[in-house]
Protein backbone atom coordinates (compact mmCIF):
# COMPACT_ATOMS: atom_id res chain seq x y z
CA UNK A 1 0.00 0.00 0.00
CA UNK A 2 1.57 2.86 -1.02
CA UNK A 3 1.74 5.75 1.55
CA UNK A 4 1.71 9.05 0.58
CA UNK A 5 2.54 12.64 2.35
CA UNK A 6 -0.25 15.05 2.81
CA UNK A 7 0.72 18.97 2.85
CA UNK A 8 -1.53 20.92 5.40
CA UNK A 9 -1.56 24.41 5.61
CA UNK A 10 -3.90 26.11 8.40
CA UNK A 11 -4.29 29.61 8.45
CA UNK A 12 -6.56 32.41 10.54
CA UNK A 13 -6.88 34.26 14.08
CA UNK A 14 -4.53 32.37 16.56
CA UNK A 15 -6.29 31.36 19.52
CA UNK A 16 -5.22 28.41 22.28
CA UNK A 17 -6.19 25.36 21.87
CA UNK A 18 -5.49 24.79 17.82
CA UNK A 19 -2.39 23.12 17.74
CA UNK A 20 -3.64 20.21 20.48
CA UNK A 21 -6.60 19.95 18.41
CA UNK A 22 -5.16 19.28 14.99
CA UNK A 23 -2.83 17.40 16.85
CA UNK A 24 -5.51 14.28 18.72
CA UNK A 25 -7.17 14.26 15.33
CA UNK A 26 -3.45 13.76 13.44
CA UNK A 27 -2.61 11.12 16.35
CA UNK A 28 -6.86 8.99 15.83
CA UNK A 29 -5.54 8.72 12.04
CA UNK A 30 -2.43 7.10 13.21
CA UNK A 31 -0.49 9.50 10.69
CA UNK A 32 3.19 9.55 10.81
CA UNK A 33 4.16 13.24 11.37
CA UNK A 34 7.02 14.12 8.98
CA UNK A 35 7.66 18.09 9.95
CA UNK A 36 5.48 20.66 11.49
CA UNK A 37 5.75 24.32 11.68
CA UNK A 38 4.16 26.82 13.24
CA UNK A 39 4.05 31.06 12.47
CA UNK A 40 1.84 33.47 14.63
CA UNK A 41 2.56 37.51 13.38
CA UNK A 42 0.32 39.70 15.13
CA UNK A 43 -2.53 37.74 16.04
CA UNK A 44 -2.15 35.58 12.63
CA UNK A 45 -1.32 31.91 12.70
CA UNK A 46 0.20 29.68 9.98
CA UNK A 47 0.13 26.24 10.44
CA UNK A 48 1.99 23.61 8.64
CA UNK A 49 1.29 19.65 9.02
CA UNK A 50 3.75 17.55 7.13
CA UNK A 51 2.31 14.05 7.44
CA UNK A 52 2.30 10.35 5.86
CA UNK A 53 -0.83 7.90 5.49
CA UNK A 54 -2.01 5.40 4.16
CA UNK A 55 -4.00 6.44 1.34
CA UNK A 56 -7.50 4.72 2.48
CA UNK A 57 -7.08 7.02 5.23
CA UNK A 58 -6.25 10.17 3.72
CA UNK A 59 -10.10 11.32 3.00
CA UNK A 60 -10.97 10.48 6.51
CA UNK A 61 -7.96 12.45 8.63
CA UNK A 62 -9.12 15.46 5.87
CA UNK A 63 -12.46 15.58 6.66
CA UNK A 64 -11.67 15.20 10.55
CA UNK A 65 -9.17 18.29 9.75
CA UNK A 66 -11.60 20.41 7.74
CA UNK A 67 -14.24 19.54 10.91
CA UNK A 68 -11.87 21.17 13.00
CA UNK A 69 -10.78 24.21 11.08
CA UNK A 70 -14.38 25.04 10.81
CA UNK A 71 -15.16 24.95 14.39
CA UNK A 72 -12.10 26.88 15.11
CA UNK A 73 -12.87 29.45 12.60
CA UNK A 74 -9.77 28.88 10.38
CA UNK A 75 -9.24 27.87 6.94
CA UNK A 76 -7.89 24.71 5.33
CA UNK A 77 -5.41 23.82 2.77
CA UNK A 78 -4.05 20.50 1.41
CA UNK A 79 -1.85 19.31 -0.88
CA UNK A 80 -0.67 15.82 -1.72
CA UNK A 81 2.94 14.94 -2.19
CA UNK A 82 4.47 11.52 -3.99
CA UNK A 83 7.03 10.04 -0.59
CA UNK A 84 9.55 9.90 -3.61
CA UNK A 85 8.98 13.64 -3.49
CA UNK A 86 9.82 14.78 0.39
CA UNK A 87 12.98 15.97 0.80
CA UNK A 88 15.54 13.85 2.59
CA UNK A 89 16.63 14.71 5.97
CA UNK A 90 19.21 16.64 6.19
CA UNK A 91 21.81 18.92 7.93
CA UNK A 92 21.37 22.48 6.64
CA UNK A 93 23.58 25.48 6.87
CA UNK A 94 21.59 28.13 9.80
CA UNK A 95 22.76 31.17 10.01
CA UNK A 96 21.71 34.38 11.92
CA UNK A 97 21.80 37.48 10.25
CA UNK A 98 21.16 40.29 13.39
CA UNK A 99 20.45 44.63 12.21
CA UNK A 100 21.27 46.80 14.70
CA UNK A 101 20.59 50.62 13.71
CA UNK A 102 18.84 54.08 15.14
CA UNK A 103 16.29 53.34 12.64
CA UNK A 104 15.63 50.26 10.82
CA UNK A 105 13.90 50.73 7.33
CA UNK A 106 12.66 48.51 4.44
CA UNK A 107 15.63 49.38 2.40
CA UNK A 108 17.85 47.47 4.86
CA UNK A 109 15.46 44.72 5.15
CA UNK A 110 15.65 44.58 1.06
CA UNK A 111 19.31 44.57 0.78
CA UNK A 112 19.71 42.06 3.69
CA UNK A 113 17.15 39.53 2.03
CA UNK A 114 18.66 40.10 -2.12
CA UNK A 115 22.06 39.41 -0.24
CA UNK A 116 20.61 35.98 1.54
CA UNK A 117 18.93 34.99 -1.98
CA UNK A 118 21.93 36.01 -3.86
CA UNK A 119 24.22 33.22 -1.61
CA UNK A 120 21.87 30.46 -1.77
CA UNK A 121 19.61 30.87 1.34
CA UNK A 122 16.05 30.58 2.20
CA UNK A 123 14.86 32.84 5.23
CA UNK A 124 13.04 30.55 7.33
CA UNK A 125 12.10 33.44 9.90
CA UNK A 126 12.13 37.20 10.31
CA UNK A 127 12.08 38.27 13.97
CA UNK A 128 11.97 42.05 15.84
CA UNK A 129 13.79 41.86 18.94
CA UNK A 130 13.62 45.62 19.70
CA UNK A 131 11.01 47.35 21.30
CA UNK A 132 12.03 51.25 21.60
CA UNK A 133 15.15 52.93 21.40
CA UNK A 134 17.40 51.04 18.96
CA UNK A 135 15.65 49.28 16.44
CA UNK A 136 17.20 45.10 16.08
CA UNK A 137 15.64 42.43 13.72
CA UNK A 138 17.11 39.02 13.34
CA UNK A 139 16.69 36.95 10.45
CA UNK A 140 17.15 33.08 10.11
CA UNK A 141 18.48 31.64 7.59
CA UNK A 142 19.19 28.21 5.97
CA UNK A 143 20.46 26.74 3.01
CA UNK A 144 22.15 23.41 1.66
CA UNK A 145 25.87 22.60 1.40
CA UNK A 146 25.73 25.05 -2.31
CA UNK A 147 25.27 27.95 -0.05
CA UNK A 148 27.84 30.37 -0.10
CA UNK A 149 28.14 31.44 3.29
CA UNK A 150 31.18 33.51 2.62
CA UNK A 151 29.77 35.39 -0.34
CA UNK A 152 26.37 35.87 1.63
CA UNK A 153 29.41 37.64 4.43
CA UNK A 154 30.73 39.67 1.96
CA UNK A 155 28.09 41.00 0.86
CA UNK A 156 26.87 42.20 4.71
CA UNK A 157 29.84 43.67 5.25
CA UNK A 158 29.54 46.00 1.67
CA UNK A 159 26.31 46.80 2.94
CA UNK A 160 27.24 47.46 6.26
CA UNK A 161 30.14 49.69 5.06
CA UNK A 162 27.15 51.98 2.99
CA UNK A 163 24.86 52.22 5.66
CA UNK A 164 23.73 53.33 8.78
CA UNK A 165 23.55 50.02 10.06
CA UNK A 166 25.37 46.98 12.01
CA UNK A 167 24.90 43.60 10.35
CA UNK A 168 26.32 40.32 12.21
CA UNK A 169 26.41 37.09 10.54
CA UNK A 170 26.67 34.12 12.99
CA UNK A 171 26.00 30.55 12.73
CA UNK A 172 22.91 29.90 14.65
CA UNK A 173 22.78 26.66 16.90
CA UNK A 174 23.06 26.12 20.61
CA UNK A 175 26.85 27.30 20.65
CA UNK A 176 25.47 30.65 19.86
CA UNK A 177 22.42 30.77 22.54
CA UNK A 178 24.73 28.58 25.18
CA UNK A 179 27.28 31.74 25.78
CA UNK A 180 28.38 31.85 29.70
CA UNK A 181 30.80 34.17 30.35
CA UNK A 182 31.29 38.44 28.62
CA UNK A 183 34.56 39.44 28.52
CA UNK A 184 35.20 43.40 28.32
CA UNK A 185 37.70 45.88 27.92
CA UNK A 186 37.23 48.89 29.99
CA UNK A 187 38.60 51.93 28.87
CA UNK A 188 36.20 53.35 25.86
CA UNK A 189 34.30 50.23 26.06
CA UNK A 190 32.74 49.52 29.39
CA UNK A 191 33.30 53.53 29.85
CA UNK A 192 33.56 56.34 27.71
CA UNK A 193 36.86 57.61 29.02
CA UNK A 194 40.75 56.25 28.97
CA UNK A 195 42.10 56.33 32.82
CA UNK A 196 45.38 57.06 32.26
CA UNK A 197 44.33 60.23 30.04
CA UNK A 198 42.10 60.90 33.26
CA UNK A 199 45.05 60.36 35.72
CA UNK A 200 47.28 62.47 33.32
CA UNK A 201 45.07 65.46 33.76
CA UNK A 202 44.22 65.77 36.96
CA UNK A 203 47.82 65.68 37.59
CA UNK A 204 48.64 68.31 34.87
CA UNK A 205 51.04 66.04 32.20
CA UNK A 206 47.96 65.32 30.19
CA UNK A 207 49.87 66.85 26.84
CA UNK A 208 53.34 64.66 27.94
CA UNK A 209 51.05 61.19 28.03
CA UNK A 210 48.95 62.24 24.43
CA UNK A 211 52.11 62.67 23.12
CA UNK A 212 53.68 58.78 24.21
CA UNK A 213 49.67 57.46 22.89
CA UNK A 214 49.94 59.15 19.42
CA UNK A 215 53.51 57.65 18.78
CA UNK A 216 52.20 54.31 19.98
CA UNK A 217 49.54 55.05 17.86
CA UNK A 218 51.23 54.98 14.81
CA UNK A 219 53.58 52.33 15.72
CA UNK A 220 56.48 54.23 16.74
CA UNK A 221 56.46 52.10 20.10
CA UNK A 222 55.62 49.22 20.72
CA UNK A 223 52.58 48.65 23.28
CA UNK A 224 54.37 47.47 26.75
CA UNK A 225 57.17 50.42 26.26
CA UNK A 226 54.81 52.96 25.62
CA UNK A 227 52.42 51.79 28.79
CA UNK A 228 55.69 52.18 30.81
CA UNK A 229 56.64 55.53 29.36
CA UNK A 230 53.08 57.02 30.06
CA UNK A 231 53.30 55.65 33.68
CA UNK A 232 56.66 56.90 34.28
CA UNK A 233 54.71 60.29 33.94
CA UNK A 234 52.63 59.73 36.28
CA UNK A 235 55.17 59.54 39.43
CA UNK A 236 54.44 61.96 42.02
CA UNK A 237 50.64 62.06 41.48
CA UNK A 238 48.67 61.78 44.92
CA UNK A 239 46.96 58.17 46.07
CA UNK A 240 43.59 60.16 45.96
CA UNK A 241 43.56 60.61 42.37
CA UNK A 242 41.90 57.11 41.73
CA UNK A 243 38.61 58.77 43.64
CA UNK A 244 38.74 61.59 41.69
CA UNK A 245 39.11 59.56 38.47
CA UNK A 246 36.16 57.10 39.80
CA UNK A 247 34.04 59.87 40.63
CA UNK A 248 34.34 61.29 36.48
CA UNK A 249 34.27 58.52 34.43
CA UNK A 250 31.11 57.50 32.57
CA UNK A 251 29.90 54.21 31.84
CA UNK A 252 28.91 53.54 28.22
CA UNK A 253 25.58 54.06 27.72
CA UNK A 254 23.39 51.23 28.00
CA UNK A 255 26.47 49.44 30.06
CA UNK A 256 24.44 49.15 33.56
CA UNK A 257 21.75 47.74 31.63
CA UNK A 258 23.50 45.10 29.72
CA UNK A 259 25.29 43.64 32.57
CA UNK A 260 22.00 43.32 34.86
CA UNK A 261 20.69 41.82 32.02
CA UNK A 262 23.70 39.20 31.55
CA UNK A 263 23.68 38.67 35.48
CA UNK A 264 19.81 38.53 35.76
CA UNK A 265 20.25 34.99 32.87
CA UNK A 266 23.09 33.54 34.41
CA UNK A 267 26.02 34.61 32.57
CA UNK A 268 29.44 35.73 34.14
CA UNK A 269 30.75 39.33 33.46
CA UNK A 270 34.64 40.41 33.75
CA UNK A 271 36.35 43.30 32.83
CA UNK A 272 40.17 42.99 31.47
CA UNK A 273 41.95 45.63 31.02
CA UNK A 274 45.11 47.36 30.25
CA UNK A 275 44.03 50.17 32.33
CA UNK A 276 44.40 50.28 36.15
CA UNK A 277 42.92 47.49 38.47
CA UNK A 278 42.99 50.81 41.46
CA UNK A 279 40.06 51.64 39.31
CA UNK A 280 39.01 48.55 37.43
CA UNK A 281 38.33 46.90 40.79
CA UNK A 282 35.77 49.28 42.26
CA UNK A 283 34.42 49.68 39.24
CA UNK A 284 33.31 46.07 39.40
CA UNK A 285 31.85 46.25 42.53
CA UNK A 286 29.98 48.84 41.57
CA UNK A 287 28.38 46.70 38.55
CA UNK A 288 28.69 43.27 40.48
CA UNK A 289 31.34 41.85 38.03
CA UNK A 290 32.25 38.19 38.76
CA UNK A 291 36.48 39.32 37.72
CA UNK A 292 38.37 41.81 37.21
CA UNK A 293 42.11 42.25 35.81
CA UNK A 294 44.18 45.24 34.90
CA UNK A 295 47.86 46.67 35.24
CA UNK A 296 48.68 47.74 39.12
CA UNK A 297 50.14 51.30 39.67
CA UNK A 298 53.14 50.87 42.17
CA UNK A 299 51.72 53.51 45.21
CA UNK A 300 54.75 54.08 48.09
CA UNK A 301 53.90 56.66 50.74
CA UNK A 302 50.44 57.90 49.35
CA UNK A 303 51.78 58.68 45.86
CA UNK A 304 52.25 57.00 42.39
CA UNK A 305 55.81 56.13 41.90
CA UNK A 306 55.62 55.41 37.89
CA UNK A 307 56.09 52.11 38.10
CA UNK A 308 53.88 49.36 37.55
CA UNK A 309 53.75 46.36 39.76
CA UNK A 310 53.21 42.49 38.49
CA UNK A 311 52.64 41.21 34.99
CA UNK A 312 51.73 43.55 32.09
CA UNK A 313 48.30 43.13 30.65
CA UNK A 314 49.12 43.46 27.73
CA UNK A 315 47.23 41.67 24.26
CA UNK A 316 49.37 38.52 24.93
CA UNK A 317 47.93 38.58 29.09
CA UNK A 318 44.30 39.67 27.98
CA UNK A 319 44.01 36.65 26.02
CA UNK A 320 45.34 34.55 28.26
CA UNK A 321 43.27 35.56 31.01
CA UNK A 322 39.99 35.49 28.72
CA UNK A 323 41.30 31.35 28.66
CA UNK A 324 42.01 31.23 32.44
CA UNK A 325 38.25 32.34 33.34
CA UNK A 326 36.96 29.80 30.73
CA UNK A 327 39.01 27.48 32.66
CA UNK A 328 37.82 28.21 36.33
CA UNK A 329 33.62 28.47 34.85
CA UNK A 330 34.43 24.83 33.19
CA UNK A 331 33.51 26.44 29.86
CA UNK A 332 34.33 26.27 26.23
CA UNK A 333 35.70 29.22 24.56
CA UNK A 334 32.94 28.84 22.17
CA UNK A 335 30.39 30.03 25.20
CA UNK A 336 32.60 33.63 26.05
CA UNK A 337 32.28 36.65 24.19
CA UNK A 338 35.04 39.15 24.16
CA UNK A 339 34.33 42.98 24.02
CA UNK A 340 37.08 45.53 22.95
CA UNK A 341 38.07 48.59 20.85
CA UNK A 342 41.62 48.44 20.64
CA UNK A 343 44.42 46.79 18.76
CA UNK A 344 45.57 45.30 22.47
CA UNK A 345 41.90 43.30 22.11
CA UNK A 346 42.51 41.67 19.58
CA UNK A 347 44.03 38.13 21.19
CA UNK A 348 40.97 38.30 23.34
CA UNK A 349 39.11 38.31 20.47
CA UNK A 350 40.33 35.78 18.39
CA UNK A 351 40.14 33.36 21.38
CA UNK A 352 36.73 34.08 22.24
CA UNK A 353 33.28 32.46 20.79
CA UNK A 354 32.55 35.41 19.90
CA UNK A 355 34.91 38.46 19.25
CA UNK A 356 32.56 42.20 18.96
CA UNK A 357 34.60 45.03 17.99
CA UNK A 358 32.74 47.64 19.98
CA UNK A 359 33.53 51.58 18.19
CA UNK A 360 36.57 50.11 17.44
CA UNK A 361 39.56 51.20 15.32
CA UNK A 362 39.32 50.28 11.80
CA UNK A 363 42.50 47.36 12.23
CA UNK A 364 40.15 45.68 14.68
CA UNK A 365 36.76 45.53 13.14
CA UNK A 366 38.49 44.09 10.01
CA UNK A 367 39.55 41.15 12.31
CA UNK A 368 36.98 40.35 15.05
CA UNK A 369 33.87 38.32 13.95
CA UNK A 370 31.29 41.18 13.76
CA UNK A 371 31.30 44.98 15.03
CA UNK A 372 28.83 47.36 17.04
CA UNK A 373 29.17 51.05 16.03
CA UNK A 374 26.34 51.97 18.15
CA UNK A 375 27.47 53.88 21.27
CA UNK A 376 24.97 51.43 23.34
CA UNK A 377 26.24 48.22 24.63
CA UNK A 378 23.18 46.92 25.40
CA UNK A 379 22.88 46.31 21.47
CA UNK A 380 25.23 43.67 22.25
CA UNK A 381 22.04 41.58 23.65
CA UNK A 382 20.30 41.94 20.37
CA UNK A 383 23.63 39.69 18.92
CA UNK A 384 22.65 36.54 21.45
CA UNK A 385 19.02 36.26 20.06
CA UNK A 386 17.79 38.65 23.13
CA UNK A 387 14.71 40.06 23.02
CA UNK A 388 13.71 43.31 24.68
CA UNK A 389 10.52 41.24 25.32
CA UNK A 390 12.59 38.80 26.75
CA UNK A 391 14.39 41.33 29.20
CA UNK A 392 10.96 42.88 30.87
CA UNK A 393 9.67 39.36 31.52
CA UNK A 394 13.13 38.95 33.50
CA UNK A 395 13.01 42.18 34.83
Amino acid sequence: MTRDALLITVTGKDQPGISARMAASLHKSGAELLDVEQVVVHGRLILHWLICLDDSSATDVLKDLLWEAKALGLELDFQMVARDQVPQAQVPQRWAVTLVAKRLGADLLAVTAAAAADAGFNIDRIETLSSGGLASVELLLSGDAAADARGLKDALLRAESSMPVDIALQREGLLRRSKRLVVMDMDSTLIQQEVIDEIARIHGVYDEVASVTERAMQGEIPFNSALAERVKLLAGAPESVFQQVLETIQLTPGAEHFVQVLQGLGYKTAVVSGGFIQVAEPLARRLGLDYAFANQLEVVGGKLTGRLVGPVVDKQRKGDLLESMAQAERISLEQVIAIGDGANDLEMLDRAGLGIAFNAKKVVQEQADTSINQHDLSAVLYLLGIRDSDVQAVA
